[in-house]
């Protein structure tokens, strides 16, 4: 390809040129390319596999009483555990170690202290050796002074905690600057309060084990001992060249571009969808597997997404904590190679206008003890019974505390996504599919009042286990889709900490199960049978949570209003859906499952409001800003241009022509300077009211809406700028380079 004079090209050129000459990357993978993944799958991870192995038995059998039952790890095991751990990453070049949790700031946090302790001998002399103990391992004490707490801790509270979760391997982070051994742990307040997005998500777990295995007990399930939840999160991102984000300020500063005209080809031709991967970005998603696979993360799926260079990893489903854990690692992971092949990875729900944005997928299923999917039908009549049993306790669930899913969702980046691009709405629905749908309808109208085996077969029932993706997987406009086997919340947005909407889902099925036992034990002290009474309870929950279900169109003005006439909350921006965290009522399912107290619930509110705020804060200074040192300059030289060579046309034919098209940048060159000038006066006063709550009711009222005002009349004038004046890097540079090179 040619090259261009590097010298005396335009920032821009030289980085268009330094992307499509970028030199072949080597995908960093010592272990032989011949070696199968089994072979070094989980290699930087010490979990129970490595504890069976290197503790004594009395030890792992005390862990294993501390997973199973709660119990208190008693500090022998927990010297037994460190000194085994500190063995095992000592050898593996491991010099630090952290506790690596996860604060309310949407990302995680740790802090490194080394292997070393100091002796002193008789003379005095200082001997170095390496040494982690029990306590390290299990509690740290972190500077949590500038973590958020929404108002839970005062200033000379602020001291916050560390505690090891032992049911999530600890594993190690290798870099070019070392390998550091990380402690998965929970982050809490001198109080207690959960400072972080694992606390609550246990507590939803253990709540939701509790109340669902009381329930599967009176539907005959007497000898079930546990119910996991499972998660399978789906990871969507944007791929772009790192020469072309140095030169913008909007992606650096916010992770998306509040600039930008569309590319005359966009995903129009749908062609880059399952299409052939790209060699560099190839070698990429090998490199990002190989550490994936290091750490344990089972990374299934790599492929092209809708948009032009977006794609989308898989994995397959864990443990939701586990699940939760991985997700996060895999993000960071996802960021930190793609330096290393001078790409930048883009997690933000949308980074360029006008094409698909990004999600993540959360499959989320429940299962028994033994590995029975309960949202799966079964091969007999029971076992499908209790699969309609459980299906209407999850739809009551998301129908009664769909209001707080929905905030568990918002956020600035998911407000621009949310609604189009196959992006589900911002209203939760569910849609289960034909055959299910038309099962459930012939079970509210009563067909199977006797609920005997044959009645069971004859309404269906019995067939159900021929119900597979291709009957529920067809809408997707569906937030909340039932897919075979599993549900698949997909509002979620792709920076997402999937812990938090896991906790309310986790936690509105918990409590929805417990008030389900409830009537179910009404039920059976007045049914001649134990199916009666629960086809009964299946029957009531499906009529009572009937208006969640949709399967139209979920783009549609019609389903809009339809929603509002059924009573679902129609919330459409972040500002409107966090005021829901005010709603005592609406959140009483978190505080009586003892997931979230209501200080904790309000400390969110605060923190989602706060965040709300400084975010559309950063990206309108950074607009404006924009606006003034890179648009207003390029526009500039383009009409100094057309009033140069306007005074050398002689023809008066040429001149009205020439004379229209500098009238129409004038237009777009006084909108700018207008709207820049009213944006910046409304920022401004704004941004000195002193209630937060306002403030972003504000923002999301009247300062949002004014700028994508001046986004547009910029967009304008790119179209309409010569290239060699415009400064940034145009969506058809971002978007296609990866193809070419």
């Amino acid at each position: 390809m040619s090259s261009v004079n590097t010298t005396s090209a335009s920032p821009r050129a030289q980085a268009l040129q330094a992307a499509l000459n970028f030199p072949n990357v080597q995908v960093d993978r010592p272990i032989s390319n011949t070696a199968p993944i089994s072979d070094f799958f989980g290699s930087m991870t010490f979990g129970l596999a490595h504890m069976r192995e290197k503790l004594p038995k009395d030890a792992y059998q005390s862990l294993l009483k501390t997973l199973e039952q709660g119990k208190k790890l008693p500090k022998e095991t927990a010297e037994a555990i460190a000194s085994a751990v500190k063995e095992w990453s000592v050898a593996k070049g491991v010099t630090h170690f952290c506790h690596w949790f996860q604060p309310m700031t949407g990302l995680t946090a740790e802090k490194h202290d080394a292997f070393i302790t100091i002796q002193t001998s008789y003379h005095s002399e200082l001997r170095v050796i390496e040494r982690f103990t029990g306590s390290q391992l299990i509690q740290g004490e972190p500077d949590a002074s500038s973590f958020p707490s929404g108002g839970m801790r005062s200033t000379f509270e602020a001291r916050g905690y560390t505690t090891w979760d032992p049911s999530s391997p600890l594993f190690i982070i290798e870099d070019e600057a070392g390998k550091t051994l990380c402690v998965p742990t929970v982050f809490f307040g001198y109080h207690g309060q959960a400072l972080d997005c694992k606390t609550p998500l246990l507590r939803s777990l253990e709540s939701l084990n509790s109340e669902a295995c009381d329930f599967l007990k009176l539907l005959g399930d007497v000898d079930v001992k546990r119910i996991n939840a499972t998660l399978g999160a789906e990871q969507e991102y944007f791929l772009i060249d790192r020469n072309f984000v140095a030169l913008r300020p909007d992606l650096i500063m916010t992770g998306r571009t509040l600039l930008g005209g569309s590319s005359p080809r966009g995903q129009q031709l749908e062609d880059h969808y399952f299409g052939s991967i790209p060699t560099r970005v190839k070698k990429y998603m090998q490199e990002v597997e190989y550490e994936l696979f290091k750490l344990g993360i089972p990374a299934k799926t790599r492929h092209n997404e809708v948009a032009p260079s977006q794609f989308e990893l898989a994995p397959i489903f864990e443990d939701v904590n586990i699940s939760a854990d991985h997700n996060t690692l895999s993000m960071e992971v996802l960021k930190r190679i793609a330096l290393k092949h001078n790409f930048v990875c883009l997690l933000h729900e949308k980074p360029f206008a006008g094409i698909n944005g990004s999600g993540k997928h959360n499959n989320w299923s429940l299962s028994n003890d033994k590995g029975e999917n309960l949202l799966e039908p079964g091969t007999t009549p029971h076992q499908n019974l209790r699969f309609l049993a459980v299906l209407s306790v999850v739809l009551k669930a998301v129908y009664e505390n769909s209001a707080v899913l929905r905030a568990s969702i918002a956020s600035p980046g998911n407000d621009h996504r949310l609604g189009a691009n196959e992006a589900p709405p911002a209203i939760i629905s569910v849609f289960l599919g034909s055959m299910l749908e038309k099962i459930c309808n012939e079970i509210e109208e009563g067909k199977s009042a006797q609920a005997t085996d044959q009645q069971i077969i004859d309404l269906g029932v019995g067939k159900i286990p021929n119900i597979s993706k291709d009957y529920t997987d067809r809408n997707r406009t569906s937030p909340f889709a039932f897919t075979g086997n599993k549900f698949e919340f997909r509002a979620v947005g792709s920076s997402s900490i999937v812990s938090i909407p896991m906790t309310i889902l986790n936690s509105a099925v918990a409590f929805a199960f417990r008030e389900a036992s409830e009537k179910l034990r009404n039920l059976l002290k007045n049914k001649a049978s134990r199916d009666e009474a629960v086809m009964e309870l299946t029957r009531t929950y499906l009529k009572e949570s009937k208006q969640v279900r949709f399967d139209g169109n979920g783009y549609s003005a019609e389903w809009r209003e339809e929603a509002k006439r059924r009573g679902l909350p129609v919330l459409n921006s972040t500002a409107e859906a966090l005021e829901v965290y005010k709603d005592e009522k609406a959140t009483a399912f978190l505080s009586k499952t003892h997931v979230l107290s209501a200080e904790e619930i309000m400390s969110r509110y605060h923190i989602s409001v706060e965040r709300y705020v400084k975010t559309i804060d950063i990206e309108i200074e950074t607009l404006l800003e924009m606006t003034q040192t890179l648009v207003i300059p390029a526009v500039e030289k383009q009409l100094n241009v057309l009033s140069t060579t306007q005074q050398h046309i002689s023809s008066t034919s040429l001149k009205k022509h020439h004379q229209s098209r500098s009238h129409k940048l004038e237009l777009v060159f006084d909108s700018i300077l207008a709207l820049h000038e009213d944006l910046t006066k409304l920022n401004d006063t704004v941004r000195n009211g002193h209630d937060e709550t306002i403030k972003m009711q504000r923002l999301a009222s009247e300062v949002q809406p004014l700028s994508v005002k001046l986004r547009e009349a910029c967009d304008q004038a790119e179209k309409l700028v010569a290239d060699e004046f415009w400064p940034l890097p145009k969506y058809r540079e971002m978007l296609f380079t990866n193809s070419l090179s």
